[in-house]
Parts: structure tokens; C-alpha cells; sequence
């Protein structure tokens, strides 16, 4: 589960250059602008990420001078909220928010305390066109892994940790997470949270249908795959029709995922391509701004715009080990 406000500790703090208002603290690997003078290196604050859904409350309508507030769809039911996303201030990236505890009533509390619950925040969902949306049959199965990666920034000390590994580096799509699995003879299709029925209009079953994958899909593996293209998240690789390329595959039995050359075996038995790899055996010895501009390049798959990021996956490890990098020249593009 994703915890999108927790009390973190101030790492570092740097003015703007003719700036007399506000100035940048690090949070982890966050860069966030406050108001000057609100924290000292090592302070407490809240850190809420990019992508938190904040409720209208006084302690966050200064959020809203110049926009207008959100609506989405939560647990079947609209909601209106304040959405974090990645800005620009005087030319310098902007990413969450950070404020005092004591101005959201939160007591004295360990670093990484979650206080996204007390706070009613949750992660903002765009909204999901009908094509897959699907219908829901149940929850997402418990015995496969939900398909989400860290982000670095919250991680900075992988950096470190994992220095000198070796690993395998894919380009991340901009689409809608989709997996498929065959366990005990039976064939199921999920999105992101759910579990869904089929239905005529559902593009996760009608490519399912079209690569006969009921009938290719190994008992007991599931492959799960971003599914991009017209009609999803606004096709931001301009792709013509949908595919979906495979990420990971997952051995059930085993509870263990493969390695990626197997996965990329299986996806292409049953006729699914997977994700574009952009390095087979990267060797990890950079700093959190040098993968940040490394997320910074074009597409694969379409040399005309630019991708969402980097997928890094240690190789060899006996559990998987692994990240994202966003690219934030794609979120500015892109975050709207």
C-alpha cells in the first residue's frame, strides 16, 4: 500500500536565488518549495506525495489560488479534493508538499509514521474509461502480487545500498496495468485493483480473445503487462490500436517472479511483446539527478515523444529487487 503522507525529517534546505518568500527543502530525494524560514535542516514535517488526492480543508485551500478543485470517483462514490502534481516555481521542480505537524494536529510520532488515513488522503485516480473500467467479479487475487514499483525519490538510500548491482533496465509505458493468470485450470483477467467479469467492450479481454490467451497462458504463471494505446490515458506514445507489453510474469506455485529473459520467453509463446529494454546489464554507480536525467529520453517505441521513464530490476537477486525513475520533464508535459 502506498503511503502518501507520512512524517519525514528535513534533509536539506536552499534558497531561491531572488526568491524572498520561499525557498526548496529536500525531503528523501524530494525537492518541495515552502515558505521561507518554515523548516531547519532535521525538523519534522508531513511529506505528502505527488499524486495525493488532499480533502477541501482549510489547512490546504492555499493549495487552490489559481486552480480549481478535482472530482473522482472513490470507492464508488465522487469526491471532491485537492490533487498534488509535479510544478515548476521560478524555473525549479516542485514535487509534493510539506508542512508543519502541528498545523495538521499530528502529534510526535516516529519518522515514517503514516498519517495518510488520519489525514484522509488517497491516491488520485484518473478517470478510467469505460473500454477498462470492466466489471468487477471480486478483489484482486491474494495469491499474485499487485503490480507497483517505488519511486527512487522515496528510496534515495537504494542508491547506495545497492551500488556496484548489476541491472536489467526497461522503459516504463504510460497505460493501465493489466494481468493475466491461469491457476487451477481456470483463466481470470484483473485490472490494477480489481478482479473483472468479462464483458463485450472490456479491451483487456478483447485482446485476451484475439492472442487466444485462455487457451497459450501456462497453468499456474500469470503475466502482467501495461496495456497502451487509443483510448488509454490519453495515448501519450500515439500508438494506433492497443497492445499489451508484458512487464513481469509470475510463477504462482512458486510465489517468485522470473527472471527477465524467461518472462520474455513466456510473453512471446503466448503473443504478447514485452516492455522495450533500454540496457540488458546496467551496473549501478549514479546519483538520484543522474538517473533523473537518464528518465529524460525518447521512447523506444515512438522516437517522437518522450517516455514515461525507467523500470531498473537487480539482476540475480533471490527476490525482486527493483525501482522506477519518472522522468519529470514527462510529468510537467503530461501531469495535468
Amino acid at each position: 500500500m502506498r503511503h502518501l503522507a507520512t512524517v519525514q525529517r528535513v534533509e536539506e534546505v536552499r534558497p531561491f536565488e531572488g526568491a524572498d518568500r520561499i525557498e526548496r527543502v529536500r525531503v528523501g530525494g524530494w525537492w518541495v518549495v515552502v515558505k521561507k524560514g518554515e523548516f531547519a535542516p532535521g525538523d519534522p514535517c508531513v511529506y505528502f506525495e505527488i499524486d495525493s488526492f488532499l480533502p477541501v480543508r482549510p489547512e490546504f485551500e492555499f493549495l487552490l489560488r489559481g486552480s480549481k478543485k478535482k472530482t473522482m470517483l472513490h470507492e464508488g462514490r465522487e469526491r471532491e479534493g485537492i490533487r498534488l502534481k509535479t510544478i515548476t516555481l521560478r524555473g525549479q521542480v516542485s514535487q509534493g508538499l510539506a508542512l508543519r505537524p502541528e498545523a495538521l494536529g499530528i502529534p510526535k510520532v516516529e519518522t515514517g509514521f503514516d498519517c495518510s488515513e488520519m489525514l484522509d488522503v488517497v491516491k488520485y485516480e484518473p478517470p478510467v474509461p469505460a473500454s477498462i473500467a470492466g466489471v468487477h467479479a471480486g478483489p484482486f487475487p491474494g495469491f499474485i502480487p499487485k503490480t507497483d514499483e517505488e519511486r527512487i525519490q522515496n528510496r534515495p538510500d537504494l542508491l547506495e545500498t545497492l551500488r556496484g548491482g548489476h541491472f536489467h533496465v526497461t522503459s516504463k509505458l504510460d497505460g493501465t496495468s493489466v494481468t493475466y493468470y491461469r491457476s487451477e485450470g481456470r483463466f481470470g483477467v484483473c485490472g490494477r485493483n480489481f478482479e473483472l467479469a468479462e464483458s463485450g467492450g472490456n479491451v483487456f479481454f478483447k485482446l485476451a480473445r484475439e492472442r487466444d490467451l485462455p487457451g497459450r497462458l501456462p497453468e499456474g504463471f500469470a503475466v502482467q503487462g501495461e496495456c497502451a494505446g487509443e483510448g488509454i490515458q490519453a495515448n501519450p506514445l500515439k500508438m494506433r490500436g492497443q497492445d499489451v507489453f508484458v512487464f513481469h510474469v509470475y510463477d504462482i506455485a512458486r510465489r517468485e517472479y522470473l527472471e527477465p529473459e524467461p518472462a520474455k520467453r513466456i510473453a512471446a509463446d503466448i503473443g504478447l511483446p514485452a516492455v522495450p529494454v533500454v540496457d540488458e546489464d546496467f551496473v549501478l554507480d549514479h546519483t538520484l539527478d543522474e538517473l533523473l536525467a537518464l528518465a529524460d529520453a525518447p521512447s523506444p517505441l515512438n522516437p517522437h515523444v518522450r517516455q514515461e521513464g525507467l523500470v531498473f530490476r537487480l539482476k540475480g537477486a533471490p527476490r525482486k529487487i527493483s525501482f522506477k525513475v519518472i522522468s519529470n520533464r514527462y510529468l510537467l508535459d503530461h501531469d495535468g
